[in-house]
């Protein structure tokens, strides 16, 4: 009877065991999944967080590029728009040149010229003795040679001395001391001239114009 009961306890005793060894490998378990899941929480947090600041990152070197680029096209607008301004004015002031020598160059017609050269001899022959040269173009000395030349002398009481030049597109040169200076009032001198007075006011009407 003894046995048994010896046998008895001892079974219990294993069972007992075995519970106590099931109950402490559930705990331990337990805790190490309840570890390992703190663990994966902290890596997560920890991949979120640097995620998050690599986004923000990324987020504002982007922001930053679009800035740089928006100057940039801003700046290049700017350029372009006083570019064009430039070359508008440019080319306005050429055009004004050209329709300045066009217009003095059929003011000046053989009539026009006799009545500046007589108003000039007349005024300047006072002052200066000898011949007085003109060089005026080939097409204009033929006409002003035959019509208006002799005229001119009568009118000047002056020895004039008149030669054609093919470096003239206009107007005339003259001289009062035999050539050693000279006085020019060609086609494109005086359109220089003209145009010297009229690209200040040009100037100030193309920037009120680039205001409005």
């Amino acid at each position: 009877m003894q046995e048994n009961g010896k046998g008895h306890r001892m079974a219990e005793d294993v069972r007992d065991l075995i519970e106590k060894i099931r109950e402490e490998g559930i705990r331990a378990g337990e805790e190490k999944a309840r570890e390992i899941e703190a663990h994966a929480r902290k890596d997560a947090e920890e991949i979120l967080a640097s995620a998050r600041l690599e986004a923000e990152r990324i987020l504002s070197e982007a922001q930053e590029r679009i800035r740089r680029e928006e100057e940039r096209e801003k700046a290049l607008l700017i350029q372009a728009g006083r570019d064009l301004l430039l070359s508008l004015r440019n080319e306005i002031c050429t055009m004004l040149e050209r329709i300045i020598l066009m217009d003095v160059r059929d003011s000046l017609t053989p009539e026009t010229l006799f009545r500046l050269l007589s108003s000039i001899v007349t005024q300047c022959s006072a002052d200066v003795t000898g011949s007085i040269e003109i060089e005026m173009k080939r097409e204009d000395f033929e006409i002003f040679e035959n019509s208006y030349l002799s005229r001119l002398k009568e009118q000047t009481k002056r020895e004039i001395v008149l030669r054609p030049s093919d470096k003239i597109s206009g107007g005339f040169i003259i001289s009062f001391d035999n050539g050693r200076s000279c006085f020019e009032f060609s086609d494109k001198s005086l359109a220089e001239y003209i145009g010297v007075y009229l690209k200040p006011k040009l100037h100030a009407i193309l920037q009120e114009a680039a205001r409005e």
